[in-house]
């Protein structure tokens, strides 16, 4: 344990140029010119495309309108080198540390769910059996952002304002919706696959507000599920996608193929949210939020955090490359741009502040990459997990070493360690190097000696950020490029490589000048830029530092 405590430190040390950080800050507050109330905008509006990568800005630019994306480019500004400064690239730590401006080492967000040595067991990031769901009979409410170690921006947000600001989250997924929202938020809602609603959790609310049981009563997921899902456009324009029928694709239940058209007719309510339509009916649902709770109409700055699931849902089925991948972000696009334009209307143009960014990438399925030549495929942790307890049990006698193996940690029995007359220091020693031999893995890093890691940067150090000393595991698994958990169908991610994590960052509106930049910048400078833009404090974890290109203040 004294390791990890002096890991810990080393981390906090490596990552907060502190000296630096204040610099800027304190600069960018002096350059406000002076009048007799501080000005904000009425309402930040954050948007996290699940699973966006950086080319999708331009790999479809043409195809886009003039409204959603190209308007976000041409009339924002955008940072087009943005990275996401840790390992693993996954969406709840993604979420987590867009809006707590930190890293896993801090924030406490391992990935989906992660071992528990406490609980002895896997628990998921949002879990929380002392609430219960508001909106719907089933389980899908028992949710809260106690996991989350540190506060966001909107945490912030609220604090400064004496908890005048209002603070909405929503999201097809859970996670989505309550982690940018943060703690003290007025309310976050998700959607329910098994009731076809959207719901929330006691730790909000008691009953869900009538704008909420309305929208759920016009019945949505039906009006989208009772037509096929065909192209926008017809099929033989899609150039820059891989053609329709592929082995490596998934294909929805019950279908024969993974083609176009998707009969969506038969498909439960759940199915929703592996289609585009899932994102239309999250923008739809944000509409009514902001009117609801009158968001952008009071006295403060107020704030809405969409994270819009479906591009991730459809991705991991039919990969970055697919058709349906493309009609995904042509429909989202015009969802952009009709919701763009409803907060023009609703807010006024120019007083509101947009940013839009993703949560992680995606790599390219193994089978599309093999076509053409270029290594990597699905890796599989079971197979893994099974050769490490062979190894143990043959090499020194341990029955069942390996308690979990998740988001690319593996967590060791230590009772069965003991039970064996063994020392860790024995069991890595033995392990590690004979680890690094299995295919497709590139390295095995004992966790507690990071500093002596025959690492190269960026990648030590994003190593480190997604190390939390209570939390993670004994060994880190880092895969050869282009490989990924997974099978033989479908794509993933979680990898510190660029298709993972090199992610879009757009800046529209209030404060913002119109403009680019290829400067290095990183997901957890976004919470900080926030803040610099509101006045107030960055949250109590924040490693980042304001973007000052950004500003026109």
């Amino acid at each position: 344990m004294m390791n990890r405590v002096k890991l810990l430190a080393g981390i906090l040390l490596f990552t907060s140029p502190l000296g630096i950080f204040a610099q800027r800050t304190v600069r960018t507050v002096s350059n406000n010119h002076a009048s007799s109330q501080l000005e904000r905008p009425k309402l930040v509006v954050g948007i996290v495309v699940d699973q966006m990568r950086w080319d999708f800005l331009y790999r479809y630019y043409d195809r886009y309108s003039t409204k959603g994306f190209k308007r976000l480019v041409n009339e924002g500004f955008t940072c087009e080198n943005t990275f996401i400064p840790y390992t693993p690239a996954i969406t709840a730590v993604g979420h987590s540390s867009v809006y707590t401006g930190s890293v896993p080492a801090l924030h406490g967000i391992m990935g989906n769910s992660w071992f528990s040595r406490e609980k002895n067991r896997t628990i998921y990031c949002v879990e929380d059996e002392s609430v219960q769901t508001v909106g719907s009979g089933t389980d899908a409410g028992q949710m809260s952002p106690k996991n989350l170690l540190a506060t966001t921006v909107t945490d912030e947000l609220r604090l400064a304002t004496n908890f005048r600001s209002k603070v909405v989250g929503i999201a097809i997924k859970d996670r989505g919706a309550i982690l940018p929202a943060g703690h003290s938020a007025n309310a976050a809602f998700w959607y329910d696959g098994k009731s076809g609603n959207f719901v929330s959790s006691s730790y909000y609310m008691k009953e869900l507000p009538a704008f909420a049981k309305k929208f759920n009563d016009e019945k949505w997921p039906e009006k989208y599920l009772s037509k096929p899902w065909n192209t926008l456009y017809p099929i033989d324009t899609y150039v820059q996608s891989a053609a329709d029928d592929q082995d490596f694709e998934g294909k929805f239940k019950g279908a024969d193929a993974a083609t176009f058209p998707h009969d969506l007719t038969k498909a439960s309510a759940g199915t929703l949210s592996s289609t585009p339509f899932g994102n239309s009916y999250t923008l739809e649902f944000a509409k009514r939020a902001l009117e609801g709770y009158a968001l952008g109409k009071g006295p403060v700055t107020d704030m809405l955090v969409v994270s819009l699931s479906s591009t991730d849902y459809v991705g991991h089925q039919f990969g970055p490359n697919s058709i349906e991948t493309e009609d995904t972000y042509l429909r989202l696009d015009k969802d952009l741009g009709a919701f763009f334009d409803y907060l023009d209307s609703e807010i006024g143009k120019g007083q509101y502040t947009v940013f839009l960014t993703a949560d992680h990438g995606v790599a390219h399925i193994g089978g599309f990459a093999n076509q053409h030549n270029i290594p990597g495929g699905g890796w599989s942790t079971g197979n893994f997990t099974r050769y490490v307890n062979n190894l143990a049990n043959e090499k020194l006698g341990i029955t069942k070493l390996v308690k979990s193996m998740t988001n690319y940690q593996v967590y060791f029995d230590y009772d069965a360690i003991s039970a064996a007359g063994k020392t860790m220091e024995e069991v890595k020693a033995l392990l590690v190097p004979e680890l690094r031999k299995y295919e497709g893995v590139a390295n095995v890093i004992d966790e507690e000696k990071w500093g002596d890691a025959p690492l190269v940067e960026p990648l030590k150090s994003m190593l480190m950020r997604g190390y939390n000393v209570q939390r993670s595991g004994d060994l880190m698994v880092i895969l050869n490029p282009g490989f990924y958990y997974g099978g033989s169908s479908g794509a993933s991610h979680g990898s510190w490589n660029p298709y993972d994590t090199h992610i879009p960052l757009v800046w529209m509106g209030w404060g913002i000048r119109k403009g680019a930049s290829n400067r290095t910048v990183h997901m957890t400078d976004i919470a900080p830029t926030v803040a610099a833009l509101l006045h107030i404090q960055m949250p109590n974890a924040c490693i980042g530092e304001p973007i000052i290109d950004i500003t026109n203040k």
